[in-house]
């Protein structure tokens, strides 16, 4: 429609990686910067190092990570845009992304999807949880069913991006709790969703806190590894 050309015109959409203007409002990357998007292809290799971070932790059946995180790249604008920017439609590409590349494989087999949940203080500062943006894009490719009444974040902690792993497990430990009225998820297969992992101590405090009330499959997915 004429409208959209004009706003094209005087509010062009920018790439947020390289900048470029994009073509149609609602893209977020150019088809270049979408095709140099640094992968894990995780997918399709079943002991990768997100699967291998849970061994003698907690049981996880399957892991996986979108693309590799990587401090001052060009890439790290799109969480940023995401956590920090209110740019939900940052999440609903980068899910969508990570359900094209679940579409065919075994984490298709999952029940429900439950993203990671903030606390409810930093929920209302930042007006949405960017773990269930996420889960929502890659529902809107998988068509498994968003649940997010499931888990609760109990305590607030600050930033753990300068803790080692010891450190940012005590610091999650405990932080998660099951509601009153949570669904019961005996017997089904979870796939828990969030931004970003690191050492996986808050996916692993999540998995320990479902394991205290159901007997559950745990899958791990994560937009990107660092």
């Amino acid at each position: 429609m004429w409208w959209i050309d004009l706003m094209n015109y005087f509010f062009p959409v920018l790439c947020l990686v390289c900048g470029k203007k994009l073509s149609h409002m609602g893209e977020t990357l150019c088809l270049e910067c979408e095709y140099k998007l640094p992968k894990t292809g995780f997918i399709n290799q079943p002991d990768n190092p997100v699967y291998q971070a849970f061994w003698g932790r907690v049981p996880v059946e399957m892991g996986t990570s979108l693309f590799r995180f990587e401090k001052g790249s060009a890439y790290q604008a799109l969480l940023h845009e995401l956590k920090y920017r209110g740019n939900q439609e940052a999440g609903l590409y980068l899910g969508r992304m990570l359900g094209q590349e679940l579409i065919h494989s075994s984490f298709t087999a999952c029940d429900i999807l439950v993203p990671v949940p903030l606390h409810k203080k930093r929920l209302k500062e930042r007006g949405y949880n960017q773990s269930e943006v996420i889960a929502t894009g890659t529902s809107e490719i998988t068509g498994i069913p968003v649940v997010n009444s499931l888990l609760k974040r109990s305590v607030n902690h600050p930033s753990q991006t300068s803790r080692g792993r010891y450190d940012r497990f005590m610091n999650v430990s405990g932080n998660f709790t099951i509601p009153s009225g949570a669904p019961d998820v005996n017997g089904l297969k979870i796939l828990l969703i969030d931004d970003v992992m690191t050492t996986g101590s808050t996916l692993e405090a999540c998995r320990i806190e479902l394991l205290r009330k159901f007997s559950c499959l745990i899958y791990i997915a994560t937009v990107s590894v660092a």
